[in-house]
């Protein structure tokens, strides 16, 4: 789901790191004046930041191509507007450490599973009108199914957008479509794990439920 260096346009890439700043800013500024419990957002974001770090790892074959869990959904839910910034650190890290997806695409990676994740959690939110566990099962999956969803519709447009004229356009556009296929899987399971999370937390601790 990571979209390496060397893969868009610079003009691209800039607009990226603009609209990732700009976001982050937004999201810090919202977070700050709608939560009281700031060191209780801040440590519950760094283990979710970790998460998002570590399953990265997690390559689950599906071929033709392999997936791993995305956690925007999740990560929604759990940070609401921290969310971005917390996803924005992880990519930061596994560019850094380990070479996945890259410092100059940082920025469209940020606002494709960042974004995916405040969409997700706004879904969360409408769905979940209702209080009881029926209302947080139903908008938990949505919000996990959707998170995946929305970040392979993201790096799928911006790389279908911006292809080379040197690239085959016909081949480039099946390896990005068998790569959307191919997370419908994922969002099914990311949509049921974060159900039963959601549900989870309910029960013992509902006050983590953005």
């Amino acid at each position: 789901m990571h979209i390496p260096d060397g893969m868009l346009p610079v003009e691209i890439c800039v607009a990226g790191y603009a609209g990732s700043a700009a976001l982050t800013w937004l999201c810090i500024k919202k977070a700050h004046s709608s939560s009281e419990d700031t060191a209780g957002i801040v440590s519950r974001a760094s283990v979710m930041a970790a998460a998002f770090f570590v399953v990265s790892w997690v390559h689950i074959p599906l071929p033709p191509v392999s997936v791993h869990p995305i956690l925007a959904g999740l990560m929604g839910i759990l940070l609401g507007w921290i969310s971005f910034p917390a996803i924005l650190v992880g990519l930061f890290f596994q560019a850094a450490m380990f070479g996945h997806g890259g410092f100059t695409t940082l920025g469209v990676n940020a606002l494709s599973m960042g974004g995916a994740a405040l969409l997700a959690w706004a879904l969360y939110r409408t769905l979940r009108r209702k209080s009881g566990e029926r209302a947080v099962l139903i908008s938990g999956f949505a919000a996990g199914f959707a998170g995946v969803l929305f970040a392979v519709i993201a790096v799928g447009s911006v790389l279908i957008l911006t292809i080379p004229s040197y690239i085959n356009t016909g081949t480039e556009v099946s390896a990005v479509l068998a790569m959307a296929v191919a997370h419908l899987p994922l969002a099914l399971a990311e949509g049921v794990f974060t159900a039963l999370v959601a549900r989870f937390l309910l029960k013992v601790r509902p006050e983590m439920l953005m």
